[in-house]
């Protein structure tokens, strides 16, 4: 009997099958995924699992015997390698196939590949999975020096982990500032000066040419910039959604599996989320493709509503986290749609949100340490707001909610 057939297994693919039995779906689920593991969370891997703060039992999405209580048949450590639209079956690697009536395409994201002179040294990793992290924890252990390719916030968060646990820490950064892609100039200078202060190494408008050492790497080289000693290195350069396997069954795909407001795909019987989709978002009045984990859920449950039948639509204000050291960046919206900054708390004190405003009403926000004021921001997004009232630490932001 052909049923609901999920490829990957991220956040998208565990909320989904999830989801499917909550909506009293009681067919067969079947979930493929090319690791070990069961679907897993991503956030943790660099940072608290990383640091070994948090073992791979709470790094999973759920625990293993959910999928078996559940009756979710996982075909793990296997890669679908085509979807056959006109069967509706899945071909796998291992030759056999897995029919469906409806199919959800998860497939995520891989790690853009720095493919340079001596990239293929032992020693330079790259950060995206249960055993990437694993190798990554052991080699750290002997470790002395890191350098770290790229200045986003995964990077970031590594240097945290790798600098409090002893390591020089070097980070380069091709743009003029650390983050540039993702923030604003100030919340860039404000992490700039954390890291800095903490004992990181961050180097800006620094672009790598290459890597040296005898089998293993031993050099970041960097033309004009010099050289840096390294024992490891990990490269943290974006991401690219997982579309080859939609692209070759026909699907629209344009930077990301092309879906609808209902996360449909333009075969009436796929469906797609997470990572790897590019979908309109009614809120913002624009089509995104968004590396979020809450994308991720949202869209799963919006997907396995609307394979049953549902008629469910997906409109969510994105929003965002980083931890890096015992601070927790919470951020909803882009800042960028912002033409006016309004700060509330103390940025030296390391607790305090931007809030970003255009023409008076609020459309994104950042938030260190201070969840209330995300939280409300969450609910403020879109209103028309007393930018005295935001700023003002000894006003309640809860008045602005009407």
């Amino acid at each position: 009997m052909a049923g609901m057939v999920i490829i990957g297994a991220g956040h998208a693919a565990g909320q989904a099958a999830a989801s499917l039995r909550q909506e009293k779906y009681e067919g067969p689920i079947t979930i493929i995924g090319d690791e070990a593991h069961i679907p897993y969370q991503r956030p943790p891997l660099s940072k608290q699992y990383l640091a070994g703060e948090q073992g791979i039992e709470r790094v999973y999405l759920r625990p293993e015997k959910f999928y078996a209580d559940k009756d979710v048949t996982l075909v793990l450590n296997t890669r679908a390698t085509a979807i056959d639209r006109d069967a509706r079956k899945i071909d796998l690697d291992n030759g056999d196939s897995v029919a469906y009536e409806k199919l959800i395409v998860a497939t995520g994201s891989r790690p853009r590949i720095l493919n340079i002179d001596g990239s293929d040294l032992n020693g330079i990793h790259y950060l995206r999975t249960i055993a990437d992290v694993d190798a990554i924890r052991t080699e750290m252990g002997e470790a002395k020096s890191l350098v770290i390719v790229g200045g986003g916030y995964i990077g970031l968060e590594v240097a945290s982990v790798g600098v409090q646990a002893g390591l020089e820490v070097h980070v380069l950064e091709m743009e003029e500032r650390i983050l540039q892609r993702v923030t604003t100039p100030e919340m860039s200078a404000y992490y700039h000066k954390l890291h800095t202060d903490r004992g990181v190494h961050l180097h800006t408008t620094t672009g790598v040419t290459g890597f040296a050492g005898d089998g293993r790497v031993a050099k970041v080289l960097c033309g004009d910039a010099g050289e840096f000693d390294a024992d490891l290195v990990i490269v943290g350069i974006g991401i690219i959604p997982n579309v080859e396997l939609a692209q070759e069954a026909g699907l629209e795909v344009d930077n990301g599996i092309v879906v609808d407001d209902h996360c449909q795909t333009s075969d009436e019987n796929i469906f797609a989320a997470g990572d790897c989709t590019n979908h309109p978002n009614p809120l913002l009045d624009r089509r995104l493709r968004l590396e979020s984990v809450p994308n991720a859920m949202e869209q799963a449950r919006v997907c396995a509503a609307n394979v049953l039948g549902g008629d469910k639509n997906y409109a969510s204000i994105p929003w965002f986290w980083s931890d890096q050291y015992e601070l927790k960046l919470q951020m909803v919206g882009f800042s960028a749609d912002g033409d006016q900054q309004v700060v509330r708390g103390d940025m030296d004190a390391h607790q305090f949100a931007v809030f970003y405003l255009n023409n008076g009403k609020v459309v994104a926000a950042d938030a260190v340490n201070s969840p209330k004021e995300f939280m409300i921001c969450k609910q403020l997004v879109g209103q028309a707001v007393d930018a005295a009232v935001l700023g003002d630490p000894d006003s309640d932001l809860k008045v602005l909610l009407g």
